[in-house]
């Protein structure tokens, strides 16, 4: 009796947090449940909780296994569905006590222009196969965007859209495709296994979370290459970066060939960084590094010049690409940041403060 108050009192705390409007609940030992509303942390007017009720909570809900493993790994992720919606848990040890933060999954995703990317991102979403990458640090909006993408094409084309997430960020509900959403450790146990399945359940579209490792960006370069298209995401910070971020996961002995791969492969490289805006009702705005594969930049690609990579994006305009530089002008004349916060961000400051007096950064010829 006393288990199933525990496991009803754990979901009950879950389905409170859409009626609180709140965005994140954490459970520490010595207060009581505190949510984040608005971006502040509010303690509920309830007794706190010990740290063993806290425990036996997390116990209930990860069972034996899994609270080993938390014992051995000190954090576990997890999804759980709760009253229609679904949240993303971590719990973790501090102190030698069990803590947990929950966070409400979103199921409205914004599109392209509420989040104020560039209307030509959305060619990708047209797209029969190929590889399309965003790339950017942790907590740079890669998600999002994807998450965007993934709706547009979702509503405009009748296919089946596979996700492989760790965890899984937004709920994709069925429009005219059909999606199936994956979640590595609770519905697979890891990323190439989930993938090697996944060409095997009829997918138009795949989305990897994440290509860390060699196994598994050569599993999502073979469907690539077998007529799916597929969405992942890399921690890079430009599309020649990328390119070399690549190369470095395979042996030197194969980087031919998965040059002529990539040349072949890759549509689109998009490579983004949050920044802050001084727009009272915007938090942050993207600024972005957008390529789009032609055959000057496959011909680089194939041929190890990825130096011109960035040279070939800035004379790309006409094509939808837009450099960092490009991006960061635009913000400013729309008013979304301040110079200064440009200048603090952008990765090319001289070409920035130069773009930004209207003189032109020369660049050498391009055959």
């Amino acid at each position: 009796m006393a288990d199933k108050k525990q496991r009803i009192r754990l979901d009950v705390f879950f389905e409170q947090m859409p009626d609180l409007s709140a965005s994140d609940l954490h459970l520490k030992a010595g207060n009581p449940p505190i949510f984040r509303v608005d971006g502040a942390l509010h303690r509920a007017k309830s007794e706190p909780l010990s740290a063993d009720q806290i425990e036996s909570l997390v116990a209930e809900m990860l069972g034996t296994e899994k609270m080993a493993d938390l014992y051995e790994k000190g954090s576990l992720d997890l999804g759980r569905d709760v009253g229609g919606g679904r949240v993303r848990i971590n719990v973790f040890l501090q102190k030698g006590q069990v803590g947990m933060v929950a966070r409400m999954l979103e199921d409205h995703i914004p599109s392209l222009e509420q989040l104020h990317l560039p209307g030509s991102l959305s060619r990708v979403v047209d797209l029969k196969q190929g590889l399309v990458l965003v790339c950017g640090i942790t907590g740079s909006g890669k998600s999002t965007t994807l998450a965007s993408l993934l709706a547009m094409i979702n509503g405009k084309h009748r296919y089946h859209i596979l996700t492989i997430e760790d965890p899984i960020e937004y709920l994709h509900h069925d429009a005219r495709s059909v999606v199936n959403q994956r979640e590595i450790g609770l519905d697979c146990p890891n990323w190439s296994d989930a993938l090697r399945a996944a060409v095997r359940e009829d997918p138009d579209v795949i989305l990897v979370g994440e290509m860390r490792d060699q196994e598994t960006f050569h599993a999502g370069l073979m469907a690539a290459e077998t007529g799916h298209l597929v969405f992942g995401t890399l921690h890079t910070s430009s599309a020649a970066g990328t390119v070399s971020r690549i190369l470095d996961l395979f042996p030197t002995d194969r980087h031919e060939l998965i040059r002529q791969s990539l040349a072949s492969n890759i549509q689109a490289i998009v490579c983004q960084k949050l920044v802050p805006s001084y727009q009272e009702d915007i938090h942050v705005v993207p600024a972005i590094e957008l390529m789009f594969v032609n055959p000057s930049i496959q011909k680089a690609i194939e041929e190890g010049e990825d130096s011109r990579i960035a040279d070939l994006i800035a004379v790309g305009t006409q094509e939808g690409m837009l450099t960092w530089t490009q991006s960061f002008v635009e913000l400013i004349k729309k008013g979304f940041i301040e110079k200064k916060v440009a200048m603090q961000y952008a990765p090319n400051k001289d070409a920035l403060s130069m773009a930004l007096r209207g003189i032109g950064v020369s660049r050498p010829a391009i055959g």
